[in-house]
């Protein structure tokens, strides 16, 4: 039986920012990620008792307690995004779609299928293998009774980092009234909209574009985020911070130079990228932006989630990676939040996550309005 408050199962759980995000309107019936350090930061804020420690292709629908009414899945992102080698659903990562769909269809098969199922990835999930991804993600949840919608949402609406992802929340018999006749342009980017206008005809009939409010106005900036004494990082030597200068072009220059030139407290989010020059040369880059925000996190690994920070106080420019704990903070996380002792493993842990208000936010304007309609209709 569904109690009173809703259910769901969180895999791919990671250090459960999706967890925090539908905060205590839901209860938590089972967790699993198959990383045992991630699963460590998880047991810390959450405790252990729902938590499964595995791969999800090893998992039967009878690991599964009672019946949720969410099934969430946060899969790997590293076949799909641009720092991968393009495998889409078909590779050793982001394959894990299909452990978590088979698991899908074994609820299914014995009554107990969930009535909403929410995935999170990267927006490339929508281009990748030219569009065939994208179908045969929305084809296999269709082909499990469900009706497919998805948005884009950038995280920048609601802490100071710049994270675009898809969201696809797919819902049995939904109530038409959260049925929008067009998507919402704050919340659906041009590549979402252009696959969903090729999908094949049974699956468009499957198709609803959610109705959502627009994002709220973001009320923080990355200099209200930043650590004056940051924890677990350190600043670099300044003969470090000339090399970064020296790697900018003229027009990342005058950016640094303005916010010197404007004074007070200042801090830019520094990138190292590769660009080819004039002569088609590859080059190492410095790029600088002072609006705010920081660039997407991700994993060590992926290069992006140890990005730096220029700080600029007073006329002088210093410069250092972004600290584990306002890595958290650009996540959403509060500061009660417990990171891994090493720094490595919690930018890792950081940089596969979910933020957290935007799970809050589609939670109160689209999930728990699905649920509460689809429980009336049980009611009546």
């Amino acid at each position: 039986m569904r109690g009173a408050k809703p259910g769901f199962y969180e895999f791919f759980a990671g250090g459960g920012m999706v967890r925090a995000g539908l905060g205590a309107d839901w209860r938590c019936l089972f967790a699993n990620d198959i990383d045992a350090r991630k699963a460590a930061s998880y047991a810390g804020a959450w405790g252990a008792d729902a938590l499964r420690v595995g791969d999800v292709h090893a998992l039967r629908p009878a690991d599964l307690p009672g019946v949720a009414d969410l099934a969430w899945a946060s899969f790997p992102c590293q076949d799909l995004s641009l720092a991968g080698a393009g495998r889409g659903l078909s590779g050793a990562r982001s394959g894990a779609f299909w452990g978590f769909h088979a698991l899908l269809a074994g609820l299914a098969a014995e009554g107990r299928a969930p009535r909403l199922v929410a995935i999170e990835n990267v927006v490339g999930l929508v281009t990748s293998h030219g569009g065939r991804d994208f179908v045969a993600l929305c084809d296999a949840l269709a082909r499990l009774g469900y009706v497919v919608g998805a948005m884009t949402v950038d995280a920048a609406h609601f802490v100071p980092q710049s994270r675009p992802r898809l969201f696809v929340v797919a819902a049995r018999d939904p109530d038409p009234a959260l049925a929008a006749p067009a998507p919402s342009p704050d919340c659906a980017s041009p590549a979402l909209i252009r696959a969903v206008a090729t999908l094949p005809a049974d699956l468009r009939a499957a198709w609803r574009w959610w109705r959502l409010p627009a994002p709220p106005r973001r009320n923080v900036d990355l200099a209200d985020l930043v650590e004056r004494d940051p924890q677990g990082v350190r600043w670099d030597a300044p003969e470090q911070t000339a090399r970064l200068l020296a790697l900018m072009s003229p027009l990342n220059l005058a950016r640094v130079e303005a916010a010197r030139a404007a004074g007070g407290f200042r801090v830019g989010a520094l990138y190292r990228r590769t660009r080819r020059d004039a002569a088609g040369v590859r080059r190492q880059r410095a790029e600088a932006r002072f609006d705010g925000l920081a660039g997407c996190l991700r994993t060590p690994a992926g290069g992006s989630s140890r990005q730096s920070l220029l700080i600029v106080e007073d006329g002088r420019v210093r410069s250092r990676l972004v600290s584990p704990r306002e890595a958290a903070r650009l996540m959403g996380l509060p500061d009660s939040y417990s990171l891994p002792a090493r720094a490595n493993d919690a930018y890792h842990l950081l940089g596969d996550g979910v933020v957290v208000p935007v799970v809050r936010f589609l939670s109160e304007h689209l999930l728990l309005p699905l649920l509460a309609a689809a429980r009336g209709r049980d009611a009546a």
